[in-house]
């Protein structure tokens, strides 16, 4: 083994899947700067800003499975990632008047209301991302890419169109996180009675 290998079951915290993760946190901010920025340019910047962040998100994931580099930071800092890369872009353009207020808080209740469950089951084992799970993530970037491309006026209803299929998928997904938070509590106190 060469002493650029990793011992076998250990997993540096800093690898490339991380250092993405944490690359589109950075990204956020840069993101909303850009959007509240007065020019039709900027608000291509920003599309692509929050584009290229969707795509690390991908790009993270994949890597962290190919190459054994996943990690419980990377299994919890990932969708908190995601979540910020959003959440950001929903209350941006909730204030901007383009998207409706309450799809917005739907969508961050839901959002902040998983990330503080699989905080509280964190002892009992880490709830790691359904397929469900990332079909929710897939619309919300999809629909949220909509409406931050600047569609001509007769086309806008798709962003609505595609808004509306991302919160009814993201509803139902956190529902089934909070039965896997319940089953993993009774597993683990199961274990522990036995």
């Amino acid at each position: 083994m060469s002493t650029h290998e990793s011992a076998p079951g250990h997993v540096p915290l800093w690898n490339i899947a991380n250092i993405l993760t944490a690359s589109r946190l950075v990204m956020v901010p840069v993101f909303v700067a850009f959007m509240f920025l007065d020019h039709p340019a900027w608000r291509f910047a920003a599309f692509a800003v929050f584009v290229v962040a969707a795509v690390t998100d991908r790009v993270d994931g994949e890597l962290a499975r190919r190459r054994n580099l996943v990690t419980d930071f990377g299994k919890v800092a990932d969708p908190i990632a995601d979540k910020a890369l959003t959440g950001a872009a929903l209350i941006v353009l909730s204030m901007l008047g383009e998207l409706w207020w309450w799809v917005t808080a739907a969508i961050l209740v839901r959002e902040l209301g998983i990330t503080l469950l699989r905080f509280a089951v964190i002892r009992y084992g880490v709830i790691p991302a359904s397929r469900g799970g990332k079909l929710k993530t897939v619309l919300q970037v999809v629909a949220i890419s909509i409406y931050l491309f600047p569609l001509p006026e007769p086309l806008t209803f798709l962003a609505h169109v595609a808004m509306g299929a991302a919160l009814a998928v993201t509803l139902w997904t956190g529902g089934d996180y909070v039965v896997q938070a319940v089953r993993l509590r009774g597993r683990s106190s199961g274990a522990a009675g036995g």
